[in-house]
């Protein structure tokens, strides 16, 4: 059926290198990106491998370049992406590369030492700066009579009244300012109050050398008499992580060496602004050119990894691998293996060569930006077994069709494909923003899901005229509410003026003008039984859609069983189960049509239930006076409907199990001997056995696998399982079935919650006829919008999402899609280097 309704077919290849044109084959490989290798040496230690040196040496030049990006970003240097994607380096341009990565690392390792050791230099002069200017203006208030009498009589009372001068000792530093009220009262406790502490703030941060941070310290200076109260000082400032600084005693040394601290600041800060100016052109210069390298050294990576799953010949002079490859891709895949010689030097050629093989190859469905999308809905549920139906094609137009039955509203559906339509418009230019945002991310790759679900929304919206809950007039409704058309002829216009509900009778001649030219009909806006008509009409819809959906879903599996060449699941499997199915639920949709089309307005109250008449179909119930047929001879058609839809069920139970093993006992006991070279029996040849085994007993493959294949083929498992899938399918058409509601269910609260909201929030702007309404209304729109973008959009909007999700999982792909493969991973540098899979 084509590459888009099926999935790519696959090859084994056998590839033959030879070790000089190696890497540069697997280089072109992985720019083609078409290959999926296989490991050929699983049981070997990935240290004892050929070409683990190599890629030890590309981890190291990794780390070495990822320093220089931690560097250049704390820098906030913005680095250059041209777009440029450089080509693979030659191997032995791999000691270049490194000896540049390391003068690059050491000469930027030199930098941040000696720009530490610079700033730690610079750190401690700027506090001894501080502690100068300080305890000058501390020993200016020391200088008090009053303070220095305080003072006296805190440090010795008993010296305090003799007048006899003090010789007090004391020690100047800096300290992280949180932690002074702690310092203090630690001071005061150990030294039992017999110390003087004062302490300032500094009104600059000062910059930590080591983390870069902004500290904000305090200087503090202590007061203290004899050397046991100084060692107790000491102790507790290098507890609390304190800087001492030398103080001179007088006034004149403390000026001199200020002095000299100021100086060598100031030559400490130009050498400063030199290193920092030389650090910023190195990284600059790195800046430009790190991307380029980055992607250098993460594709000889690659490389090498990928040559150590290659066998080598014993000859040491080939390389052998096994890959994985699209058929339709072999000519390309050659053609780089060519360029990839030529580019080597090497004057042997590479050959590929096709293998048989009996594994199961990988599935892989190419797509494009706009199919991706949908096929990562399907391979989310499971990836499709090889070449079976995809999906995916069919997921186009039914996903964003039963989403929108759900979300049908003109003006949301508007909403949404605008939003959708300017992600699709601008997608290079959000593309090369590489946004790190993973919600923008996952809602930007469904941007054309996005896109066809708000267009669909719009023509359901359409169909249920439904606009922000409220109803368009385009063509006019075909209701009269004239009075000469009323029964009885006793309305006038009072009376329409005096009652706020009136029934019409819609069998009156002249009420009904005949069907709405396009969806439904305004006038059910206004209408007290509008939910009651919305309703049956979304349930019944719902049931349509479904059993289509299912009956499509079922066919898909004939085109499987066609492709794979198993009759007997065709005429023991299909059949059956599409017949079951139209027998009950294709025989109730077209009751559904039936009873649209045969009951008007005058006679539909005498309609009969289809639910009554369905259920009384399945029990043979034909004696219910509640529930009058619906046609002549209905009786007779229901009851042959379901006896055929009963025998289908030994079919699919019984039958399709009694062949399988008929067919086993056959194969494995051909019916005839040989006496002598002559024939004797009425057995199937040994040709014609091998014309059963080849076609016919490979019919039940699937159930083969399942219990051990048609050699080890196990009567009491497969009655078991054609037991379970019998059940299963049964009863999941009633089950599913009824699972569609979610359509009716759905829609019904999307509507109901959007006229709630318009009218609780927006009917209150509205109402207004006051001068100051304008702004009010201005207030109660922006809340109005707000809550339809969060609640009708996004929230309602996620929940119809995934119930369509659901729907297409289950209730669709069951029938059909078993998902029980595996995914084409190949080798690709752009895959790498995107960082979707692993190197």
């Amino acid at each position: 059926m084509g590459e888009l309704f099926r999935s790519e077919e696959m090859t084994l290849a056998q590839l033959f290198l030879q070790s000089e044109a190696a890497y540069c084959c697997v280089s072109e490989l992985g720019e083609l990106g078409m290959v999926q290798f296989r490991d050929l040496n699983p049981d070997v230690n990935v240290f004892q491998r050929k070409f683990v040196n190599e890629v030890r040496r590309c981890e190291e030049m990794d780390r070495k370049l990822r320093f220089v990006e931690k560097e250049i970003k704390k820098a906030n240097i913005p680095t250059m992406d041209t777009g440029e994607n450089p080509e693979v380096p030659f191997p032995r341009d791999m000691i270049d590369l490194e000896a540049t990565f390391e003068k690059l690392e050491n000469e930027l390792k030199e930098i941040n030492t000696n720009q530490e050791a610079l700033k730690k230099n610079f750190l401690e002069l700027t506090e001894l700066k501080h502690i100068l200017r300080r305890t000058q203006q501390f020993f200016d208030e020391m200088e008090d009579p009053n303070l220095l009498e305080e003072s006296s009589s805190l440090l010795d009372p008993s010296e305090a009244g003799r007048g006899a001068p003090l010789r007090l000792g004391f020690v100047a530093g800096v300290i992280n300012r949180e932690r002074i009220p702690t310092f203090e009262r630690m001071l005061w406790r150990v030294c039992r109050g017999n110390v003087f502490l004062r302490q300032t703030e500094i009104e600059d941060p000062l910059e930590d050398p080591t983390t870069g941070d902004q500290v904000h310290k305090s200087v503090f200076i202590i007061f203290f008499q004899g050397d046991q109260l100084k060692n107790r000082v000491k102790k507790i400032c290098e507890g609390f992580r304190a800087s001492l600084y030398p103080c001179p005693e007088t006034p004149q040394e403390r000026k001199e060496m200020a002095a000299g601290v100021n100086t060598r600041i100031d030559d400490l800060q130009m050498v400063l602004n030199q290193t920092e100016d030389h650090r910023q052109r190195v990284l600059q210069a790195a800046a430009k050119t790190i991307r380029v390298w980055f992607i250098k050294v993460r594709k000889m990576k690659a490389i090498y990894h990928t040559l150590n799953l290659c066998n080598i010949d014993v000859t040491q002079k080939c390389l052998i691998a096994e890959v994985w490859c699209p058929v339709s891709d072999l000519d390309s895949i050659q053609f780089a293996l060519r360029r990839g010689t030529e580019r080597s030097g090497s004057t042997v050629p590479s050959i590929l060569n096709r293998m048989q093989t009996k594994q199961t190859p990988p599935t892989y469905n190419k797509t494009n930006k706009f199919t991706s999308g949908f096929q990562n809905i399907v391979d989310a549920y499971g990836i499709g077994t090889y070449r079976e139906i995809n999906p995916a094609p069919y997921t186009i137009i039914t996903f964003p069709f039963l989403f929108a039955v759900m979300f049908g509203d003109m003006g949301h559906g508007l909403l949404m494909t605008c939003a959708a339509l300017y992600l699709v418009i601008r997608e290079t230019r959000l593309l090369a923003q590489k946004s790190d945002n993973e919600m923008f991310n996952m809602i930007f790759a469904g941007r054309y899901i996005i896109l066809l679900m708000g267009i669909f929304s719009v023509y359901t919206g359409l169909i249920y005229n439904d606009c922000f809950s409220k109803s368009l007039n385009m063509f006019g409704s075909s209701w009269s509410v004239r009075p000469m058309f009323f029964p009885k002829g006793n309305w006038t216009f009072e009376t329409l003026d005096g009652n706020s509900v009136l029934q019409l009778d819609p069998a009156v001649p002249g009420v009904f003008g005949g069907p709405y030219p396009l969806g439904i009909d305004p006038i059910w806006n206004v209408a007290t039984n509008k939910l009651t008509f919305l309703n049956s009409f979304k349930m019944k819809m719902s049931v349509v859609l479904g059993v289509i959906h299912m009956l499509f879903g079922v066919t898909l599996s004939l085109f499987n069983h066609l492709y794979f060449k198993k009759p007997l699941n065709i005429f023991l499997g299909f059949i059956p189960e599409i017949v079951f199915m139209s027998s009950l639920f294709g025989y109730l949709i077209l009751l559904i049509f039936y009873k649209w089309a045969a009951y008007d307005a005058a006679t539909s109250k005498d309609a009969p239930s289809l639910l009554i008449a369905f259920i009384n179909m399945c029990l043979f119930n034909y004696n219910d006076p509640t529930n009058k047929p619906l046609y002549r001879g209905q009786v007779g058609i229901q009851s042959l409907l379901v006896v055929i839809a009963l025998a289908c069920v030994p079919c699919m139970l019984v039958v399709k199990t009694m062949v399988l093993r008929r067919q086993y006992l056959w194969k494995k006991h051909l019916g005839t001997q040989k006496f002598g070279g002559i024939r004797v029996g009425n057995g199937p040849t040994e040709d014609e056995a091998e014309i059963i085994d080849h076609d016919q007993l490979s019919q039940h493959s699937e159930e083969g696998d399942e219990v051990g294949g048609v050699c080890d083929f196990n009567f009491g498992d497969m009655a078991v399982h054609q037991a379970i899938h019998t059940i299963e399918y049964c009863l999941g058409c009633i089950s599913n079935t009824a699972s569609y509601l979610r359509l009716w269910a759905l829609s019904l609260a999307h509507a109901q919650l959007s006229e709630v909201l318009w009218g609780m929030v927006m009917h209150l702007g509205l109402s207004s006829r006051s001068g100051g309404g304008f702004f009010g209304l201005s207030i109660i729109f922006s809340a109005f919008a707000t809550l339809t973008v969060c609640i009708l959009l996004i929230m309602e909007g996620l929940s119809a999402f995934l119930h369509a999700l659901r729907l297409h999982w289950v209730e669709f792909q069951n029938k059909f899609y078993t998902g029980q493969g595996f995914k084409f991973v190949p080798f690709s540098f752009e895959s790498i280097l995107e960082g979707r899979f692993d190197e």
